[in-house]
This record gives structure tokens, sequence and C-alpha cells, in this order.
């Protein structure tokens, strides 16, 4: 029991980042009808904002301490924060202990930012294109943004530490009443979960709740007759694209500590998500949501060591088998909406 709660956290962390991201594929998709093969590539960069603000802050100056001497006698120099000087050094080495939470607030903006440079530079010239138009050209953009990133901060992972405060792990056995130190789970991988489910919660309320949001489904339902009402439905489905972006970014700044930043991360999430948005139903928010978190849990019990011994490579291909099984089952996926890519 004790490993089936364990492979079910696993499933629910990796099911976190696929709904996620598939979430912001489906909403590009739902508004603007376009297949955007660069949303990885969004949650990429997002990763990498988390990196660049933990750079800012620890940005340094040399200062000699006359309280510490060197081998020789000499007084020391050491580099201190420009952050250290601004706000005092109990303030300045918390915010970088805590860079990664709190670059979130410089992600936000910058991911919407690119999103919107995005589909008005590229997206827009593409909209009654064929998909497979569509689908060429953001893949060349994610390849572009990827080496542009390998460029300035190279091939190599670079690790992005959580706060001190969550490296540990959380007895979670505990919990269900199991004994002490039974079922262990990093504090970080929780916290990714109930962030994703709160981001999540988030973009349904403000589609669901909010007047902006109400026009945006009316549009996706039929953007025609909304444009005949008045309603400049492009400016709205333009924002939502940055609002995707967003969704992706900072999924990709708390998913740092987790998987330490690569130029080719939002490749190899990409194609998984891609796959989950299918099996959900293209067009639908809460199918692209909940095959995201059926499919990491599949594919976390199928890496189990007794799973794997027994069908090698079953873990690799989990999620492929399942979608296959889905769509000869239901074409149009779990939630899927009737005339949506079947023209």
């Amino acid at each position: 029991m004790d490993q089936i709660i364990v492979q079910v956290l696993n499933g629910l962390d990796k099911g976190s980042a696929y709904a996620l991201i598939a979430l912001g594929l489906t909403l590009i998709f739902g508004t603007l009808g376009v297949v955007n093969f660069a949303h990885g590539a969004l949650f990429m960069l997002g990763s990498f904002c988390a990196v660049t603000f933990s750079r800012l802050l620890s940005f340094s100056h040399e200062v000699i301490d006359e309280t510490r001497t060197d081998f020789l006698g000499n007084p020391l120099k050491v580099q201190v924060p420009y952050i250290q000087d601004w706000l005092g050094p109990d303030l300045a080495a918390s915010m970088i202990q805590w860079s990664v939470p709190l670059s979130i607030v410089f992600a936000i903006p910058v991911m919407i930012t690119i999103g919107l440079i995005i589909e008005r530079g590229l997206i827009k010239h593409f909209y009654k294109r064929p998909h497979a138009d569509q689908i060429l050209v953001t893949f060349g953009l994610a390849i572009v943004l990827q080496e542009i990133i390998k460029y300035f901060f190279g091939a190599n992972p670079i690790q992005t530490p959580a706060p001190p405060a969550f490296n540990g792990t959380l007895d979670f056995g505990i919990w269900l009443g199991f004994d002490p130190v039974t079922i262990m789970y990093p504090y970080w991988r929780m916290i990714y979960f109930f962030f994703s489910v709160v981001i999540i919660a988030g973009v349904f309320a403000f589609l669901q709740f909010t007047t902006f949001g109400m026009v945006v489904r009316a549009g996706m339902a039929d953007r025609e007759t909304v444009g005949l009402l008045g309603i400049d439905i492009d400016k709205r489905f333009t924002f939502m694209f940055g609002l995707a972006a967003a969704v992706a970014g900072i999924a990709g700044v708390m998913y740092a500590p987790i998987v330490a930043p690569n130029y080719h991360m939002g490749m190899d999430f990409l194609v998984l998500s891609f796959v989950v948005v299918v099996v959900g139903g293209m067009g639908s928010l809460p199918g692209a949501v909940a095959a995201g978190f059926l499919l990491g849990i599949l594919e976390s019990f199928a890496s189990m060591p007794m799973i794997v011994q027994s069908f090698p490579g079953i873990n690799q291909i989990i999620i492929y088998l399942v979608a296959i099984i889905i769509l000869l089952t239901r074409p149009r996926g779990l939630m899927g909406r009737k005339g949506v890519m079947e023209e």
C-alpha cells in the first residue's frame, strides 16, 4: 500500500506539469485555433526566468573585509551582492534563498510580454493557414528559442535549489496512519502539486466568473456572433495567448528545483503534453487537466521496478499506448468537442 501511495504522489507530481502545459496549449487552441508547438519552449523559458532572477539577486561587487584575512595576513576580498547594500544582509540572504518563488513576480510580466510578441509578430499570420503550417512554424520557433537559451546559458543543466525550508522530505505516511518514515516525499514536489491546483483553479475561475472570461468562452463557442455584438474578440484572444504563456512560464519557474533547467526541457515536455491534449480532447480545458493527471499517474505506476522488469521499456511508451487505445475507442478524446479538428 505504501508503494502505491508513493506512485500516486509521483504521478500527481508529473501530472501537474503535464496538466499546466496542456492547459496553456488548450487555451491557445480553443481561442485562436492555433496548434502551438512552441508552448513547451515557453515552459523552458519560465525555468530560465527563475535562473535569471536568481543571478540578478546574486549579482555582486568586491569589497575588502577587514575582519578576515588570507593565509598571508592580508585583508580578505569578498563578493557582496548589491542587494545586500540596499536591503541589509538578513533580508538580502532571505531573498536569495527564496529566489525561486519570488521569481514568479519577475516571470509573469516577462512571459506575458513574450507571449504577446509571439502572437502579434508571428502567430497572427497563420490563423487561416492549415494546422500543418502552424505546427511547422511553431516547432521552428521552439528550436530557435532553445538555441537562444543554449547560447546564453550553455548546454549544461543549471541547478536552481528550492528554499532551504523546503529542501527536505515530508513524512507523508504519518498523515495516513502509517508508521514514521514509511512514506517520505520531497516537500517541494508536494508544493508543486498544490501550486498547480491553485493555478488551474484560478484559470477556470477567471474564465467562469469574470465578464472577460465569459466573453472569451462565448468567443470560443461562436467567434462570429460575438464579433457582431461589437466586441473586439481578437484583442481578448491575444490577451489569452499572453495568459497561456504566463501559465506555462510560472509552471516552469516552480519546476526548476525539481528538474534543473536545461535548454531542451521544453521539447521533453511538449510531445507528452500534446498527447495529453489529444487524449483529453482538443479544445477541452477540463479534458486537458484530467488527462494530464491521469497519464501522469499511469506513467508513474509503469515506472515501478516490478513492472519494468516484467515489461521492459513500458514506462517509456505507456502514455502513447493509452493514447492509442482512447483514440480508437473515443476519437475525440475523453472530453473532446464535436467539430474540433474534424474538418
